[in-house]
């Protein structure tokens, strides 16, 4: 029987397995109950070209005296940072790898406001 971490990566496996094929640069997602991060991954999976988290220092200072990251106006907020470092990096299409996360609640809400600031999956 396997627990709900284990249930999540091997569905997260599957997702990298389809998004491996199409040698894209992947915007994969990762959600703790206090912050939410987001990367985007070079095609081959050897480098990181961008990053951007709830706990990164002056986005915190945005989000107030609370410094709340585990909420859905935080994940829109690194959706919006991901976009811009990814188009300053040079990559403007991306494959979504929610990493086994169910797209809803934070995960819908980065991946709604990168593609509002113009990143293409």
């Amino acid at each position: 029987m396997l627990n709900k971490k284990e249930q999540r990566l091997r569905r997260a496996r599957q997702g990298r397995k389809r998004i491996a094929t199409q040698g894209v640069a992947r915007l994969t997602v990762f959600r703790s109950n206090l912050h939410i991060y987001a990367s985007v991954i070079s095609g081959d999976g050897e480098r990181v070209l961008a990053s951007a988290s709830t706990a990164e220092k002056d986005l915190r200072t945005e989000l107030g005296a609370a410094g709340k990251g585990g909420n859905a106006a935080a994940a829109s907020l690194v959706g919006r940072r991901i976009a811009e470092k990814a188009k300053a990096a040079g990559v403007d299409k991306v494959a979504f790898d929610r990493a086994g996360f169910a797209y809803h609640g934070r995960v819908k809400a980065l991946a709604e406001a990168a593609r509002e600031a113009g990143l293409q999956f």
